[in-house]
């Protein structure tokens, strides 16, 4: 499965990269299970600061592999007797869940899953060569991916309802201007760009990207800020006590860039980040 999913880190910054160019890097359940197993080693690995996923090739994910049918669509239960889930659903909530910011850089064709599959990572950037398509309405299927909760939050359901009923193919020009990508770059300045933006995550305190990145999407949807500020003033003490709190204000202070040492692995609260289990 290394051959399919080609893997580099480099100053703190985890390159994922989808590796079945030949079919445009339609994705399978082995594929998605080392994804998420790479998924699982980056929240682990303290030395990883940030991650960008990116496809081989002409194109990012052409979505599921349904080269012997139908059956690409669904994948087995965990355990027999078990309730389906739908395998994208549970890649997708495994980027939710991430401690580590992500960065989709989508390089060419994302349609189906492929498109799904970016819209829980914390920025997506594309290249002019980049074009998206939710088509489950022309497979005869259904939104995968959590993409029905993830797609109208990002772009708003005026654009999210005749996208995903027509399954058209929206260009990176559109996606731009719908907020569905924060940026649009020539191919060969794809990845720089990428990397430049993961690197500029791995230079805050690693405890306190953490303790955003889940803040945002979590609260984001809530009706009053009262339950923001509960988690604030749970989590304000807290990092206020770490370490990297010290470092942050020393290395202002003394006009340096600061060390920060914090490991998200083992440093952040038992109960972080102070939400019922989603299973």
């Amino acid at each position: 499965m290394s051959g399919e999913l080609m893997v580099d880190l480099s100053d703190g910054v985890l390159t994922l990269t989808l590796n079945r160019p030949e079919r445009l890097n339609a994705m399978h359940p082995p594929l998605r299970a080392a994804l998420t197993e790479q998924l699982d080693r980056a929240d682990d690995d303290d030395e990883v600061r940030a991650v960008i996923l990116t496809g081989a090739g002409r194109g990012f994910c052409s979505g599921a592999d349904i080269s012997k049918g139908t059956s690409g669509f669904i994948a087995d239960s965990p355990r027999e007797g078990d309730p389906y889930r739908d395998g994208g659903g549970v890649f997708a909530l495994r980027v939710f869940r991430m401690r580590k910011p992500i960065i989709a850089a989508v390089n060419g064709p994302a349609a189906g899953f492929g498109a799904a599959l970016t819209l829980p990572m914390d920025v997506r950037i594309a290249s002019t060569t980049a074009k998206f398509a939710f088509v489950y309405a022309r497979r005869g299927i259904a939104p995968e991916g959590c993409s029905s909760w993830f797609l109208p939050k990002l772009v708003g359901l005026d654009r999210a309802l005749p996208w995903m009923l027509s399954g058209r193919t929206v260009e990176a020009d559109e996606a731009l201007a719908a907020g569905l990508v924060s940026e649009v770059v020539p191919p060969d300045e794809l990845l720089p760009r990428a990397r430049e933006i993961a690197r500029s995550f791995a230079e805050g305190a690693p405890l306190s990207v953490s303790a955003i990145r889940q803040m945002l999407w979590r609260l984001a949807d809530e009706g009053s800020p009262e339950r923001a500020h509960r988690v604030e003033s749970r989590i304000v003490p807290f990092l206020a006590a770490t370490p990297d709190a010290e470092e942050g204000v020393a290395a202002f202070l003394e006009k340096r860039p600061p060390r920060f040492a914090g490991r998200p692995s083992t440093d952040l609260p038992g109960d972080f980040p102070w939400d019922a289990p989603l299973y």
